[in-house]
């Protein structure tokens, strides 16, 4: 008996000094609460106090990206601050439609990165033309300040106010004056589809699809060469089922037309990569979508009979961003629905590595196809694969 007491005072004493550290250390965040409680209760009311102001007047956009992600910057702009606060309802405390007292106008969380440029996008007389800064609205969505706050001014127009009738819109030539140009480097649309401009258009992606004589793919029938489905390939694999889906891809509409062409809607969802794609698109009489590429699709859960994408998802794509977009695009389509993906490319080394994570998704494969990819170094390859969602319990 006497020879186990040194092993169990040895035991206690070490016990109670693992007790007294845990003390001491919970003692010592207590200290650091109460400090960082002090400090912050002594902050002044003023929201417009700003400490370590920088000033950005002078800094370029690459300056201010950089040095906003470093610094808190409060918004400067008077009218941010006043979209950002709560709006009540009227009579004071009583809940609208969706059971709430207030509505509270949301903002991208990128915005915060991007405080002065976004203090200058909101920086206008209300009631007045707005600034002519479509462009800047679109540098803060791809930087992750999405979605944008409203503002209280009124857009500017284009100078024709009557469209072309839906039956004759859908393959003709937008007219100059149903664009503004102002922003582009083209200013009229001769100057996207002719040859002469081809290296001074303003944007690359889709080269060739401003070109609404095109009326559709030419898709040849050997397997071995063509990473193409025709529309009525797509179409018979779910007759009479596919009504209403997304186009996710740099286009000006031409999936949708064809599309619409089988009475089947689709929303083209695209950015103005340096033209007119959205305005493009509502001239023609389909539904333009602006939306980045990174920001949750506006789509309810499982309504959408078919996903396309063209020309977006290719060997540029970081495998987490395909991911979350992959599993958004799962999200919004219905159980049996369609993704179809169209002409992914990559480096040969890589598409195993893309394939699997189409794989993950457990879709099965109704249309699959891998091929060449000539048009450069021919070290690429194309996939363009039509997938079924499963039903899941």
């Amino acid at each position: 008996m006497s020879s186990g007491r040194p092993s169990n005072y040895i035991m206690f004493s070490s016990l109670f000094k693992s007790l007294h550290q845990l003390l001491k250390i919970a003692l010592s965040l207590d200290r650091l609460a109460e400090s960082l409680s002090r400090h912050y209760i002594n902050i002044p009311a003023d929201e417009n106090v700003i400490t370590n102001e920088v000033e950005y007047s002078s800094k370029s956009e690459e300056d201010e990206v950089e040095e906003e992600a470093l610094h808190h910057k409060v918004f400067d702009s008077a009218e941010l601050r006043n979209y950002t606060l709560p709006k009540p309802n009227r009579p004071s405390g009583k809940k609208n439609f969706v059971g709430l007292e207030s509505v509270y106008p949301s903002i991208g969380q990128g915005c915060a990165r991007l405080a002065s440029t976004l203090d200058r996008f909101m920086t206008y007389k209300a009631y007045h033309m707005c600034p002519n800064d479509w462009d800047l609205a679109q540098k803060l969505m791809i930087s992750g300040c999405d979605p944008l706050p409203r503002r209280r001014c009124f857009s500017r127009t284009p100078r024709n106010d009557k469209p072309r009738p839906l039956n004759s819109s859908l393959w003709t030539q937008p007219r100059d004056v149903d664009i503004p140009w102002s922003r582009y480097k083209c200013k009229n649309y001769q100057c996207l589809v002719s040859n002469k401009t081809i290296n001074n258009r303003g944007f690359y992606k889709c080269s060739d699809c401003f070109d609404l004589t095109k009326r559709g793919w030419n898709v040849q029938r050997n397997e071995n060469v063509s990473a193409e489905f025709s529309i009525d390939e797509i179409l018979i694999l779910k007759p009479g089922e596919i009504r209403i889906g997304l186009d996710f891809s740099p286009t000006t509409g031409t999936f949708a037309a064809l599309m619409r062409e089988k009475n089947v809607t689709i929303a083209s969802a695209t950015l103005n990569l340096g033209a007119p794609f959205n305005e493009v698109i509502a001239s023609r009489g389909l539904l333009p979508l602006y939306i980045s590429v990174g920001s949750r699709l506006p789509f309810f859960d499982n309504t959408l009979d078919i996903v396309h994408s063209t020309l977006f998802l290719d060997g540029w794509i970081g495998i987490e961003l395909l991911q979350f977009i992959l599993l958004d695009w799962d999200r919004v389509l219905r159980p049996k629905g369609l993704l179809y993906v169209d002409r992914f490319f990559c480096k040969k080394e890589n598409m195993k590595m893309y394939v699997d994570e189409f794989d993950r998704i457990g879709y099965k494969k109704l249309l699959w196809r891998v091929v060449p990819k000539k048009d450069k170094l021919e070290d690429e390859l194309f996939l363009s694969a039509v997938l079924e969602k499963p039903v899941r319990g």
